[in-house]
């Protein structure tokens, strides 16, 4: 699975002396690197190369084919021109596989679950201006980058273009939306035997999550932060995270599964639409182990790491008590837990078997300050992940909760 580490991204070719520029200017992630349009690239004085190795390399990066940037950028080749080798060309050229060659030349795919869709586009920024994190009724016509593509797009309105992006994942009519505690349902085990462990009915309450201790194991990534995962942070209110902004909290069960880190490989990918919804994205660990918290952090998620030493995140996922399950019942006579790993092989994600791996984990979403849970998932099964279209909903409801008590406070004080 491709890295977010913007070291490995930009590899050795022509954008690695555009870093120090691409810093300057909040390009300071891959999420948000890979939707540069045109016009940005011209506010940059890229050059044609650069252009085209951007384009090769957010391409290779949606494919988990990063291995070939290198040498495929170095050919001088557009990515156009590469779409149209033969086979064998590309065999012989940059010795790539044959499975390889098939997704490099899907042109309809990406490996991974649930892409960005192809409308969310955002106004070229102006150059002065870095792009922002967060979202608020001052900074409504907020600029920020759009997807990149093979053709340029004209820019539009920021609001119409989030609405539309946001549309992709919005919940079909029909379906049924299973309220702020969520799970996926569980399959007979065993014909039957097997009966899986019980899960919580309500969201966990917000005096329950909003004084446990954590820890700050990692900063969110920028360009040349790799290094910081080594300073100790002290421990801090979990409320702090989320005193200002609404907050995502991704509880792992263990950063070196390959489930997990194909669910964080996944959210993490969308950091822009995250960042336009004013998001912030936390991982939480219930151990630390340094080693894999240096393989996790930044390659599969880019986002700030936490401890939860006393493990009280995961004990409000079950409502009080750990969720646990055994191997041998809860993933090799589980029929979804085995079709998740399935799923997560597919995405060509390492895995390890470091550290204890049978507390379930899960995500939540709080809100603003004192709101509390507006979102809570189980991992009921081992390597479920929450539907994205229910993420982006609660999201977008907090966002529009957020811009009509801001419209609520103006209007006031205009009166």
């Amino acid at each position: 699975m491709a890295s977010f580490s913007m070291e490995d991204f930009v590899g050795t070719g022509c954008l690695q002396k555009l870093l120090p520029k691409l810093l300057d200017d909040g390009w300071d992630d891959v999420p948000t690197l890979k939707i540069m349009n045109s016009e940005d690239m011209i506010a940059l004085n890229m050059t044609q190369a650069q252009k085209d190795a951007l384009e090769i390399r957010s391409y290779l990066h949606d494919r988990a084919l990063m291995q070939y940037a290198d040498k495929l950028e170095a050919s001088g080749n557009c990515l156009a021109e590469l779409l149209n080798l033969a086979t064998s060309d590309l065999s012989a050229q940059f010795a790539m596989k044959r499975g390889h060659i098939a997704r490099f030349m899907d042109r309809t795919s990406q490996c991974e679950a649930d892409p960005i869709p192809q409308s969310f586009s955002l106004p070229a920024r102006k150059p002065t201006v870095p792009p922002s994190r967060t979202m608020s009724k001052t900074t409504q016509s907020i600029t920020r980058p759009k997807l990149q593509t093979m053709s340029t797009r004209s820019a539009i309105a920021y609001d119409a273009t989030i609405e539309q992006s946001i549309a992709d994942f919005k919940i079909k009519d029909g379906y049924v939306f299973k309220g702020i505690v969520a799970a996926l349902p569980d399959e007979p085990r065993a014909c039957g035997c097997i009966q899986p462990p019980p899960i919580v009915d309500d969201a966990a309450p917000y005096s329950s999550i909003e004084n446990i201790s954590v820890q700050k194991l990692t900063p969110e990534y920028k360009i040349g932060m790799e290094r910081l995962v080594k300073s100790k942070a002290p421990p801090m209110r979990a409320s702090d995270l989320w005193r200002d902004k609404p907050s995502l909290l991704l509880c792992i069960r263990r950063p070196g599964c390959i489930m997990c880190r194909a669910e964080a490989h996944k959210l993490y990918s969308k950091k822009p639409i995250f960042d336009a919804l004013g998001i912030n994205l936390l991982a939480v660990l219930h151990e630390h182990i340094e080693s894999e918290v240096r393989d996790f952090w930044p390659r599969y998620w880019g986002g700030v790491v936490l401890l939860d030493k006393n493990m009280d995140f995961f004990k409000a996922l079950g409502g009080g008590t750990l969720l646990k399950d055994k191997f041998i019942s809860g993933f090799l006579f589980n029929p979804r837990a085995r079709a998740n790993y399935k799923r997560a092989k597919a995405m060509g994600i390492e895995q390890n078997f470091k550290g204890e791996g049978e507390i379930k984990g899960g995500l939540f979403i709080l809100g603003r300050g004192r709101t509390g849970v507006a979102y809570q998932f189980i991992e009921r099964n081992f390597g479920d992940w929450a539907p994205l279209s229910e993420i982006i909903e609660i999201c977008t409801r907090l966002k529009n909760q957020q811009a009509a008590i801001e419209d609520s406070i103006a209007s006031h004080d205009y009166e």
